[in-house]
């Protein structure tokens, strides 16, 4: 998939491929900013790469069929990655061209049944930042470090969620979690694994018997690779002989809230 090279009018007719935010260089300092999204909640770069957090930015705007087609990945990536609560924050950037209104309505037709990233219009600041980046084609996926450099301007082919994982810097840290936004997480049974270090069956222990949950198995990059239904145990066996050797996430869906993952490792 080619992506949209607007012109000096404005127009989308040539399709290019080319790095995208063209004012900032892979190694570069980005320039601190500050945006409002659609529902009134601002966000500073800054802010939050001082508490030790990547950012990944979505340039893009409604009409755009790259952006389309890629959004859910995005919206994918925020909801497997904390919801903004973990160790990477998602924004999504409108190149300035579609309002507050037109952004939610892109969310909600292109975003996927996944949570979905704060978004910024017109509105919100986004024509300076959009700018400041020098970005001319869309959509564009860039990732800035904690230390305010620029770790990829140009995160693109996206085939799935997977690729943006696959940009990550080595050792960055950056750990799936579940997304608890507006979650109480006191609402939700809480469990045990046993043992934490397996070569195949864990066993999973329930504090109290659950009512109708779902236990779910998710690898480092945030796909299922397992579901499992349970209703008034109090604890249950996974099975993960089938799997690769390596680190599992497991987390309890209960009335569509989801808990923390808890990290089993997987070795024979």
């Amino acid at each position: 998939m080619k992506r949209i090279l607007l012109s000096m009018l404005g127009s989308a007719t040539a399709m290019l491929a080319l790095a995208q935010a063209n004012n900032y260089p892979n190694g570069s300092l980005v320039a601190d900013f500050t945006v409002t999204d659609t529902h009134g909640n601002t966000h500073n770069l800054y802010t939050y790469t001082s508490q030790g957090k990547h950012v990944i930015l979505d340039f893009f705007f409604d009409t755009c069929p790259p952006c389309q087609a890629t959004s859910h990945y995005f919206s994918e990536l925020y909801q497997t990655y904390g919801c903004n609560g973990g160790d990477i924050i998602c924004i999504a950037m409108n190149n300035g061209t579609d309002t507050n209104a037109e952004v939610d309505a892109y969310e909600a037709t292109y975003g996927g049944n996944f949570s979905h990233p704060p978004a910024i219009g017109i509105e919100g600041g986004c024509t300076a930042v959009d700018n400041a980046f020098g970005v001319n084609a869309y959509p564009t996926y860039c990732l800035i470090g904690p230390d305010n450099l620029m770790k990829n301007q140009d995160i693109w082919p996206i085939n799935d969620m997977s690729t943006f994982v696959q940009a990550f810097p080595t050792e960055s840290g950056i750990d799936a979690m579940a997304c608890l936004v507006g979650v109480s997480e006191a609402a939700l049974t809480t469990f045990s694994l046993a043992p934490s270090l397996t070569n195949g069956i864990v066993e999973v222990r329930f504090a109290e018997p659950t009512t109708t949950a779902t236990v779910n198995v998710t690898d480092l990059l945030g796909h299922t690779v397992q579901s499992t239904s349970v209703n008034g145990a109090s604890r249950m066996s996974v099975d993960l002989s089938a799997f690769a050797d390596g680190a599992y996430l497991i987390s309890l869906v209960e009335n569509g809230q989801a808990s923390a993952p808890q990290r089993v490792v997987l070795a024979r």
